[in-house]
């Protein structure tokens, strides 16, 4: 069958925004094609809220019947952090019939060349983005986010991080001509000529390992700087998390065929109930690049186990902010309270620990003792979330059982300066919303150590008296080198503290965000130019995006001849 999607076509429509998206990683400008507003998505002939609610919907009680081939069973069963039950059901994979299947695409679309795989990543995005509201229902329905934030990070954020990937995966696979007409001169004999080809080739097989709370803003980069570099890309979602993914994967397999590429070169892999196919999947000869986002546990063990796979895992860590002076405080209050609120601190970049100085610090009101601060701050989180309408907006639903097991225990580790408090959701009753707790912790004793050098996921946050910003600085250090951290944040007006807390954040390859008053926030970042982690540190082996992130997705194999 002809290509209804030509190259030709293909590159007229999108190789303007691809070039738009290398100008700006090399800028790092602020740029996205992508409307962060809902009333851009009526207005420019997208779905708007209520057919992308209506398009989600109508999906419940269907089979998505992807066309794979080894297709030997249904699976579903998920369940919204908001109590629906999502009604779905997806093809459950012989691994040994899809896996051959998805290999035999590999050849035409490894000969498609650079420019041609990116322009059908685009394509695909573009799809994507034409059903942004369907996609935010999909993501607030099993991540659990409100709907503001599943609109925003799982529709224009993720399409941005998708396009991030694309870019810099072009970018790596340009660097070396196509061709090169190589002469060696030998005196009085005739040069040796030799014409030379070289050709990005593909690793293999990309497992892309879904999680549950960011399924498209995490899972975006790997897929499509697996898919850019020439490899099959096989899908598999967190259990708790199928539907972005699966969605996603529905449009990848349509534009791929429509462009005339074998549609298995991306695949769902969804799993029964406690099958845990992600180790037996990681272990495959044919899988050679893993992306992986969640536990540090399961990070770890891929790391060490799935040998033949380049492996990119994003973990957890400790989140730090240092409290040690500021020239805004109420502005300071604010945005860490914005910051420890959102999402119910259910992100990877929610600052944990926030190091204070037993003495007070200096602000613009002038000397605030760490008492005043921790219930200064405390009132700031009421104050934010005092409206229920608004803290729902905020705070989205606790994602699974163990996050709200966490926070129920929190209480019980030192004095707490915020209590948590359970908020009612009219339109989805049986959703879990719960407000942060903030618990005082003394960072030169034991006890206290032992529960702010652990990560606790979800909304606890710990205010740490420290002896001096000194103090600060050194348990900075040791949290990062030891455990990880996707961001640090610092609040001071002194030179040297500032100095002393960017020079750990170099060594220890943590990425840092200084005196945020306004509306960025340290748990925030934006594709193209902010990088998320740095593979520095052990939050993460990799960042989101740069060349490292794509480069080793492929290898250049030359064929020279005389020329």
């Amino acid at each position: 069958m002809a290509a209804e999607l030509t190259a030709h076509q293909l590159i007229a429509q999108h190789r303007p925004t691809l070039d738009l998206a290398l100008e700006t990683i090399r800028t790092r400008a602020y740029w996205s094609p992508h409307p962060e507003h809902p009333k851009a998505y009526g207005e420019n002939g997208s779905l708007d809220t209520a057919a992308g609610k209506a398009a989600f919907d109508a999906l419940s009680g269907t089979r998505l019947d992807l066309g794979q081939p080894g297709t030997d069973g249904w699976v579903g069963g998920e369940v919204s952090p908001y109590g629906i039950e999502l009604g779905v059901e997806y093809p459950h994979a012989d691994l040994d019939v899809l896996l051959p299947a998805m290999q035999a695409g590999q050849k035409a679309w490894r000969d498609a060349g650079a420019e041609l795989r990116a322009m059908v990543c685009l394509e695909i995005l573009k799809r994507i983005a034409d059903r942004t509201m369907e996609f935010a229902q999909a993501v607030m329905h099993t991540s659990g986010q409100a709907f503001m934030m599943a609109f925003q990070a799982g529709g224009p954020h993720a399409q941005d991080r998708g396009m991030e990937a694309v870019a810099y995966a072009y970018v790596e696979q340009s660097r070396t001509p196509e061709t090169a007409e190589w002469s060696k001169p030998q005196g009085k004999r005739d040069p040796l000529a030799l014409t030379k080809r070289f050709t990005p080739v593909p690793r293999g097989i990309g497992l892309v390992v879904g999680c549950n709370t960011f399924p498209t803003w995490n899972g975006y980069p790997g897929l499509f700087a697996s898919l850019a570099t020439g490899n099959a890309v096989l899908v598999k979602p967190h259990p708790r998390a199928v539907l972005p993914l699966a969605l996603t994967v529905q449009v990848a397999r349509d534009v791929l065929t429509e462009a005339g590429f074998d549609p298995n070169l991306v695949a769902l892999a969804a799993e029964r109930p406690g099958e845990g196919i992600a180790k037996t999947l990681a272990t495959r000869p044919e899988i050679r690049i893993i992306d992986y986002t969640g536990s540090t546990a399961f990070g770890d063990w891929l790391e060490a186990n799935a040998r033949q796979a380049q492996v990119y895992t994003e973990k957890a860590g400790v989140n730090t902010v240092i409290v040690e002076s500021t020239d805004d405080y109420q502005g300071m209050l604010a945005n860490l309270a914005f910051s420890l609120s959102l999402y119910s601190g259910q992100m990877c970049t929610t600052p944990q620990n926030l190091l204070i100085p037993r003495d007070g610090i200096r602000t613009d009101q002038g000397v605030k003792s760490y008492d005043e601060v921790t219930a200064d701050l405390a009132r700031a989180v009421d104050g934010l979330l005092g409206d229920d309408a608004r803290a729902n907006a905020l705070l989205g639903a606790i994602v699974n059982p163990d996050v709200k097991a966490r926070l129920e225990a929190a209480s019980g580790l030192g004095e707490v300066a915020l209590a948590s408090r359970e908020v009612a959701n009219p339109e989805f009753p049986d959703a879990v919303v719960r407000t942060p707790v903030i618990v005082k912790l003394d960072g030169a004793k034991p006890e206290g150590e032992a529960a702010y050098t652990s990560e606790c996921f979800g909304p606890v946050s710990f205010a740490v008296a420290v002896d001096s910003a000194d103090h600060a600085v050194e348990l900075l250090r040791r949290s990062v080198r030891e455990k990880g951290a996707m961001t640090v944040g610092a609040y001071t007006t002194d030179p040297e503290v500032e100095e002393a807390v960017q020079e750990v954040c170099l060594d220890e390859a943590a990425q840092l965000s200084l005196n945020l008053t306004g509306g960025v926030y340290v748990n925030q970042t934006a594709a193209f130019s902010d990088f998320h982690g740095s593979g520095g540190n052990p939050a993460a082996n990799a960042a989101l995006c740069d060349g490292a992130f794509v480069a080793n997705r492929f290898r250049v194999v030359e064929v020279r001849r005389p020329a």
